[in-house]
């Protein structure tokens, strides 16, 4: 099973998280310095939702976007 919204498919982001030292220019420093970059995984906010799918209800893994935006109606 994938870590993904059944409804709209949205699934898990790569980037990059990025370590850095020293004071910024701003604070009086002599800027900030990057020291390493090391791959990361932004994991969608899924929630385990009761809904009506044709009529049944059903539990579907629903992402946050999904649910603000009223694409799901809840099963009561």
């Amino acid at each position: 099973m994938a870590r993904a919204c059944d409804i709209c498919g949205r699934g898990r982001m790569l980037g990059n998280r990025v370590a850095r030292r020293g004071a910024p220019k701003r604070r009086g420093g002599a800027g900030r310095k990057i020291t390493g970059v090391t791959r990361k995984k932004f994991q969608v906010n899924l929630q385990r939702v009761r809904v009506m799918v044709d009529g049944t209800p059903q539990v579907l893994r629903v992402c946050t976007r999904c649910l603000k935006a009223g694409k799901v109606l809840k099963a009561a």
